[in-house]
């Protein structure tokens, strides 16, 4: 299906008809996972005889989901990340299409060892783009084997603080990445990225997002899409979500 999308006074032609998922999902017992956390475990629930799993005997299949947005899975987050007082994503994040820009960025390497994405990593993708409402950071190498590894205690790519004023001299408000998180592993409880994007504490209610976790398959080249930011509804800092991109035709 083509869709005609009015999109800032532009018109797109948009295919519908093969839209493509950059989320990872949350599995039982395997999958992504960071932050020093086990697998997630997806299990039948048991009341006395009755066990609520079909191939068990049970009559339905009903399940508990034990997991942490921020450690099993593509999720997206909002500024209660970091904030005493509760702010929810549902609060947020009230629009989930856009018009986004997905390149793919080789991280600078420090002597420290440290792997990070600086403002010269992205100035020749982005210096051209005045204005870029949703961005999907894919980082090389690529490969499927982000959808299992266990981030925890390997200090992965982070995002420097010059990378993120950049990004917001840009007007970026929707921010995608297939690492953890955009800050350092181990900071100190710092969270500058973090912090910087969303201009905490000067501005306690922050509009933009981060989705960290996401897979980009390399099938899917660098590019405009229209971005569908698809979020199960929890009220919570951080919620599962499902990245789906649509082809522009023109």
């Amino acid at each position: 299906m083509i869709a005609t999308i009015q999109h800032k006074g532009e018109t797109y032609k948009v295919d519908l008809s093969h839209p493509m998922s950059i989320a990872i999902p949350v599995q039982h017992q395997k999958g992504a996972r960071a932050w020093y956390q086990d697998f997630p475990q997806i299990t039948p629930v048991v009341m006395g005889e009755w066990i609520g799993e079909v191939r068990q005997g049970g009559s339905v299949n009903f399940k508990n989901v034990f997991f942490n947005p921020h450690a099993h899975c593509t999720h997206t987050e909002c500024v209660g990340h970091i904030t005493p007082e509760f702010v929810s994503i549902l609060q947020t994040l009230k629009n989930y299409f856009f018009k986004a820009k997905l390149i793919s960025v080789l991280p600078e390497y420090l002597p420290n060892g440290d792997k990070v994405i600086t403002k010269q990593c992205l100035i020749p993708h982005l210096n051209d783009d005045p204005i870029i409402d949703a961005l999907i950071i894919r980082t090389i190498p690529n490969d499927d084997r982000k959808l299992f590894e266990n981030y925890s205690n390997t200090n992965p790519v982070y995002v420097s603080k010059n990378a993120v004023e950049y990004l917001l001299e840009k007007k970026v408000q929707h921010l995608i990445l297939d690492v953890p998180s955009i800050d350092k592993e181990k900071d100190d409880g710092k969270l500058e990225a973090h912090k910087y994007f969303w201009n905490y504490p000067q501005e306690k209610f922050s509009l933009r997002t981060i989705t960290e976790l996401a897979y980009i398959p390399n099938s899917i080249l660098d590019d405009w899409y229209f971005l569908n930011l698809q979020i199960a509804p929890i009220d919570n800092d951080a919620t599962p979500s499902n990245p789906v991109l649509y082809r522009i035709l023109m």
